[in-house]
Order: C-alpha cells, then sequence, then structure tokens
C-alpha cells in the first residue's frame, strides 16, 4: 500500500516544485514488479497529482529531493542538474580514520555489467567522477564526513570512499561484512540541496537534519 508522504518530510511546495525528504531504504521512482510500486514518487503523487521526478537517490540513501509540478519547470530544473548549477552535500560516517582533513576524488565509474546496479571505477572505458570530501568528526574507528559530489554519478560516493579504503557503514553493495553489520541502514545521508526557483529565479537552499 502507498502512503502519502509525511507532513514532517514536506519542506516546501508551491505551484511549481515539491521539496522533501526521502526515507532511506525507500525507492525514488516505482521498479519492476507489484511489491516495488511503493516509493517516493507514488507517495508525493498522492498529495501533488501532477509531480514529476527531477532527480534521483539512491534505494538506501536518505534526505532531500526536489519534484516539479508541472513541464515547464521540470524542464528548467533538469537542465540545472544536467549544467551542474545545483549544489548539493552529504553526510556519511565512513570506517575507519581518515589522514587529512579534506581531499577531493577523481576516480572515472561505469556501470559492472556483470553485477547490476553495482559500479566500478575504469580508466579506460569510465566517465569522469569527482567527488569533495571533509571531515567532520573522529569517532570510534569510524569519520563523519560531508561529500560534495561534483559530478552525478550513480553510487559515485559509495564507490568513491570505497576506493579510498574507507567505505560507508552499512553499505550492502560495497563495504565488507564488518562494515554492513555495524549500521542497520546505509549512513549517507543528502543534507542540503540548492537551486534556482524554475519561476522567479530565486536561489533556494534547503536543508534536513542527519537522521545519525
Amino acid at each position: 500500500m502507498i502512503v502519502a508522504i509525511d507532513d514532517r518530510d514536506l519542506l516546501f511546495a508551491d505551484d511549481e516544485i515539491v521539496v522533501v525528504n526521502k526515507a532511506a531504504d525507500l525507492l525514488s521512482v516505482p521498479g519492476r514488479g507489484e511489491d516495488k510500486q511503493d516509493c517516493l514518487w507514488s507517495r508525493v503523487q498522492l498529495s501533488f497529482p501532477t509531480a514529476r521526478i527531477v532527480h534521483r537517490l539512491d534505494y538506501a540513501t536518505s534526505g532531500l529531493m526536489v519534484l516539479a509540478l508541472n513541464a515547464a519547470s521540470h524542464r528548467h530544473l533538469s537542465i540545472q542538474f544536467q549544467d551542474r548549477k545545483t549544489a548539493k552535500t552529504y553526510q556519511a560516517i565512513v570506517a575507519g580514520l581518515l589522514h587529512q582533513e579534506n581531499g577531493t576524488i577523481d576516480q572515472p565509474m561505469r556501470c559492472d555489467w556483470d553485477n547490476r546496479p553495482l559500479q566500478i571505477i575504469d580508466h579506460e572505458q569510465g566517465k569522469s567522477a569527482q567527488t569533495h570530501w571533509r571531515v567532520l568528526e573522529t569517532l570510534n574507528d569510524a569519520s563523519r564526513i560531508e561529500l560534495t559530489p561534483i559530478t552525478g554519478r550513480s553510487h559515485q560516493l559509495r564507490v568513491h570512499m570505497q576506493f579510498m579504503g574507507h567505505p560507508i557503514l552499512g553499505d550492502r553493495f560495497y563495504a565488507g561484512p564488518e562494515q554492513i553489520a555495524r549500521s542497520e541502514r546505509l549512513l549517507l545521508h543528502a543534507q542540503t540541496l540548492s537551486f534556482s526557483h524554475p519561476v522567479t529565479g530565486e536561489a533556494l537552499s534547503f536543508s534536513s537534519p542527519v537522521p545519525f
């Protein structure tokens, strides 16, 4: 059964857009089969029937998403995402302690076709992918970090942190058994989202409390 989006997860709505907070372990859009029809898009459409998906978050990732309410706004927002005129930051808790305070990962990625939906780093066939990272807090054999994706490849943050040797805790795709066992969910949250309003051009910024 599909239920309407919780009012606590509705951050903003007008005639053009809706900004919501997606729960962890919830699809952004419907999957194949009756058991995969419950998703953020379907829940939002119960209250906003014309809502259209502009971008997605992984099933396991929580945090901010913006949906358009008509074709013109959808087109405008899609171009902003395509041209990297939006800004997004994520928080994550990763395994181990990082030896620097910040840095940039620049590793090209592509789909691992034999193990879809997994992604891999490939310097010959991969597409350019960059992620900035910054340590926020040192924990018990773990680190809370801020991640800023420059590109928007599928699973980019998860693969890049695995490449660094610091997989995100609870990551059932890319972490090892010990790191998976440390959290019941993927500790990755889309915390901030900034973009221009598709009609007024006003700069909008939203923030979602990190649930871990």
